[in-house]
């Protein structure tokens, strides 16, 4: 049971027209995060803000998936494993990878070692860290936003911790709650 209250959408039609607009959708975490105009607000500025970057949908949904799975978010983790296969398309092998920060794709597997040392490190990265991730490729724009995504993934989650959303996505728990 939810911890907040879940605000009906019809009470700020403009407010949850952002939501539908930018998500398709009008999820739980939302009627949750609506407690607080300004915190949703926040959250859809950053996530739209990030859609434009550097960083292609496919890759972004694999720092939230594991950023959910390091933090035991099992709202994030369903509703991006949903995301993962049935939008973005990378497939449920892929999705699982990318739950243990890995993934098949060079590229993508480089920004997720990256995340996972951000997250594990709490901000602190290694230099051998970067310079390895620099080696492989990826760019400055790139580890700017995957520290934005992470910010952004933390946010959700630990809201989504605090308020015990319900999962309105096909369920998937964390790998240490099993």
């Amino acid at each position: 049971m939810t911890t907040l209250a879940q605000i009906d959408p019809t009470t700020d039609p403009e407010l949850f027209a952002e939501v539908k607009k930018a998500m398709g959708v009008v999820p739980n975490m939302t009627k949750l995060m609506a407690n607080s105009p300004a915190a949703l607000r926040g959250f859809l500025a950053l996530s739209t803000a990030l859609s434009e970057g550097v960083l292609p949908a496919a890759v972004r949904e694999r720092l939230a998936l594991a950023t959910a799975e390091h933090n035991g978010c099992d709202y994030c983790l369903s509703a991006h494993s949903f995301m993962g296969t049935n939008v973005v398309k990378i497939g449920t092998a892929e999705v699982s990878r990318a739950r243990e920060a890995r993934s098949s794709d060079p590229r993508a597997a480089a920004l997720l070692r990256l995340s996972d040392a951000i997250v594990r490190g709490r901000g602190t990265v290694g230099a051998e860290t970067l310079r390895a991730v620099k080696d492989a490729g990826v760019t400055d724009a790139e580890i700017t936003e995957v520290v934005a995504n992470i910010a952004l993934n933390v946010f959700t989650n630990y809201f989504n911790m605090v308020a015990d959303t319900e999962i309105d996505f096909p369920t998937v728990v964390h790998a240490h709650a099993r």
